[in-house]
């Protein structure tokens, strides 16, 4: 599946990629991998995270410059958006993020990384009904690819001893890890 993405394919025909799973297995940097190839087919690219992206569109709202903001978001041939789901978007950012997906609906792709299922995608935006929305655009034209294991980071630290746990890393709704601080 990751070699059909490496073509370009999806991109020519307004495909959208979800890279879902836990944190660590490696869905960054699958999506900076197809950017790059994207890039070097000759594509144009623009990489973000979801906090930077949200942050960006609320700050061009503020400033009355949100239709010029989208413009640009809507002429790359792919836009990555990087961890959809690990911090919550409050309504204002969902509705934002909603008229960026709705003006890029069939005209260009979008690859988006999310350690959240897409059930749990109404808590992330706060509201069920612009996830569902969201979800209605994205999904349309899309490949999932579902990605499951152990954090490759956290692996690193069990083979060198410094990590002692042997169950697996699990992440709760509000995105805190097994053992984290809250």
């Amino acid at each position: 599946m990751i070699k059909e993405l490496s073509t370009g394919r999806f991109i020519a025909d307004g495909d959208n990629i979800l890279l879902l799973g836990p944190p660590g297995v490696g869905k960054t940097h699958l999506a900076v991998g197809i950017g790059l190839k994207a890039c070097a087919l000759g594509h144009r690219t623009v990489f973000t995270t979801a906090a930077g992206l949200i942050g960006s569109l609320m700050r061009a709202y503020q400033e009355n410059r949100l239709e010029e903001k989208i413009k640009l978001l809507v002429q790359p041939k792919l836009l990555i958006i990087d961890e959809i789901g690990y911090l919550p978007i409050e309504r204002l950012g969902a509705n934002l993020f909603f008229q960026l997906v709705s003006r890029r609906y069939e005209k260009g792709s979008i690859l988006l990384t999310s350690n959240q299922s897409l059930a749990g995608w109404g808590q992330v935006f706060g509201d069920q009904v612009i996830a569902t929305a969201i979800l209605d655009r994205l999904l349309h034209h899309s490949t999932i690819v579902n990605i499951k294991g152990e954090s490759y980071r956290l692996k690193e630290k069990r083979k060198a001893g410094l990590l002692q746990r042997s169950e697996p890393f699990t992440v709760d709704a509000a995105g805190h890890s097994a053992g984290d601080a809250h």
